[in-house]
């Protein structure tokens, strides 16, 4: 079958684990509902010209520490909007204007199709694309690209059940194989990049091939948050290095980078050579860093921004709702806030431990407290703007003091360090959480980091317990419950399967757990049916596990000041992880600025 551009739809089958994106911050908070965009004026006619300023939090999307290099980055999910700006993308996620028929289209990729087999991905370019540094935006460049994708370590890779016994290919130049092999790390690992180089094949300038050992329902689902997706110019990373191409890299994207102040402000200007006529709207994009949901308000207000992606604070977004000058979009939530239990250290590694958090956690009252009730309560990965979406599980541990402290007591005492994510919200809803827990008797410390380091914690390994979200518009893409729960994963604290003593060990061994084996059946059909049970089982799993309690599920909001429009910022688009993904190449403002 072929998807084509024209015609877009979710995709068919994939591998592994979609291991794809950074972390989590955790903003905001769900406010359940449509938004108001009324406030944005006009006829809805785009008129060309003009600048957006948007202002995102340097918790999350606001920071981006190691570069805009889609294959080193650490926060590739996280910097959704500026990649979207710079890179465009093969695949983007859209929707209706209402947020229905959401669906993968093809964007710099002009269709998709799988092999009879299901295992075999084909992905046919647009013809006529060139990097805006003139180069040409062919099947050897996205090879680059995936190849180094997949070999230099950023946290954006996607884990790929490759198929590499074709053998190594004979139709790269050695021009080609010089210019991969100078962008990847020193220490690379010669024998996988050849192994992976066996598996993803060029068949000509406009067609590119990738073979996998097994189906894999949400490959192509995943690719709007994966590194995968950003195209980057070979030419322009041989030219610049690597140090220079992470702070200005150059791709296809609507727009290109004038000025880099690395995790404070992005410039953009309009790509002149974009492949969609017509577009980008507007002439100049920046990306401005701002440290928390009330200055990026008070920024907004001031007139020194368009628009705000990610408002997390509930008492902010009533604010906006009623201010006249503003436009309030929310979207069904996908992404519930979990507390994850390492279960490979002690004390999780006793599952009555686990038990105790889940009894001493009361999420229905943080939300009616902290987010005076808005927030879509869940006891799954799984919320209303799912495509799986099934909050309830059976036998769930809901909160029960006296059965957390007798518990504790049972294991004489508890002392737990509580990591999350440095910004506002997720700090009150630590702060709540540590209230509970220490009713029931727990010793808690919080440790709140920025993102990076909370990522650099999670590959460590050398963390208790953290307040994350987990999901995502497919479950098996972005930050869902692969990243969070699969044994293999950087930022998961579920047991390692039996005889493995290291993810890496456990991959090499080809061993996995029975969640491990649940994940990989959950996308190895294009079955909605059986996909929607498998992931029901899923949950249930993870609950009778006591794997890490889940709370409220969120959909931040995305403010903007009168006048400005953009898919994602004032129409609706399920978030693909945490924060919707805007379209920038159709973003307009009204009149100018």
């Amino acid at each position: 079958m072929t998807i084509s551009a024209k015609g877009g739809r979710s995709a068919k089958r994939l591998i592994g684990a979609i291991a794809v994106v950074a972390s989590l911050g955790i903003s905001a908070v769900a406010c359940s509902g449509g938004g108001d965009t009324s406030a944005t004026g006009g006829d809805g006619t785009p008129q060309p010209g003009g600048t957006m300023t948007v202002l995102l939090d340097a918790g999350f999307a606001g920071g981006w520490n190691t570069g805009l290099d889609p294959a080193t980055s650490n926060t590739t999910g996280s910097n959704l909007p500026q990649n979207s700006a710079i890179f465009g993308g093969l695949f983007t996620l859209e929707a209706d204007d209402d947020g229905s028929n959401a669906h993968i289209q093809p964007n710099q990729a002009e269709s998709y199709s799988w092999s009879e087999d299901q295992k075999t991905l084909t992905v046919k370019l647009r013809q006529g694309i060139t990097f805006s540094d003139g180069t040409p935006f062919n099947a050897q460049a996205v090879l680059w690209n995936w190849i180094r994708g997949l070999n230099s370590g950023s946290s954006g890779l996607v884990q790929l059940d490759l198929d590499s016994s074709a053998g190594a290919p004979t139709n790269l130049s050695e021009d080609f194989m010089a210019s991969l092999w100078a962008a990847l790390p020193a220490d690379v690992d010669k024998n996988a990049v050849n192994a992976d180089l066996a598996a993803i094949r060029v068949v000509d300038d406009q067609t590119i091939t990738m073979a996998l050992n097994a189906p894999n329902g949400a490959l192509v689902n995943g690719f709007p948050v994966a590194n995968l997706n950003l195209i980057a110019s070979p030419t322009a990373y041989a030219k610049l290095g690597a140090d220079a191409f992470k702070l200005t890299p150059v791709g296809a994207g609507p727009f290109v980078i004038t000025s880099d102040k690395m995790s404070d402000r992005l410039e953009l200007k309009k790509n002149p050579t974009y492949f969609k006529s017509g577009l980008p709207y507007l002439d100049t994009l920046n990306f401005q860093s701002v440290a928390g949901d009330q200055v990026a308000y008070q920024t907004l207000q001031a007139g020194q921004g368009d628009a705000i992606e990610g408002l997390s604070s509930v008492t902010l977004i009533q604010q906006a709702q009623s201010n006249p000058d503003v436009g309030v979009l929310l979207t069904p939530p996908t992404s519930p806030y979990v507390v994850q239990l390492n279960t490979r250290t002690a004390p999780f590694n006793d599952i009555k431990a686990r038990e105790a958090i889940y009894y001493a956690t009361d999420f229905d009252a943080i939300n009616q407290g902290l987010f005076k009730g808005q927030g879509e309560m869940s006891q799954s990965f799984m919320a209303s703007g799912d495509l799986f979406a099934n909050t309830k599980v059976d036998g769930y541990r809901t909160f029960d003091l006296d059965k957390a402290k007798a518990l504790v007591k049972e294991l004489g005492g508890l002392k737990v360090t509580l990591g999350t994510t440095d910004i506002v919200t997720a700090r009150a809803v630590t702060t709540a959480l540590q209230t509970q827990w220490q009713a029931a008797g727990i010793d808690v410390s919080i440790d709140a980091k920025p993102l990076g380091d909370v990522i650099t914690t999670f590959i460590s390994g050398q963390w208790e317990s953290m307040l994350q979200t987990a999901g995502s518009w497919d479950p098996s893409v972005g930050i869902g419950v692969q990243v969070r729960f699969g044994s293999t994963s950087a930022f998961s604290g579920t047991p390692l399967p039996q005889g493995a003593s290291s993810a890496a060990d456990a991959l090499a061994k080809k061993l996995t757990t029975p969640l491990d084996d649940l994940l990989v059946k959950a996308v190895s059909t294009t079955d909605t049916a059986a996909r929607q049970q498998t992931y029901d089982e899923i949950a249930k799993y993870i609950s009778d596990q006591a794997y890490g309690p889940f709370g409220m599920a969120f959909s931040p909001a995305q403010v903007v000041r009168k006048g400005v429009h953009a898919p994602g910022l004032t129409t609706k688009i399920p978030a693909l992880s945490v924060n919707s993904g805007v379209l920038y190449d159709r973003a307009w403002v009204e009149g100018g600025k």
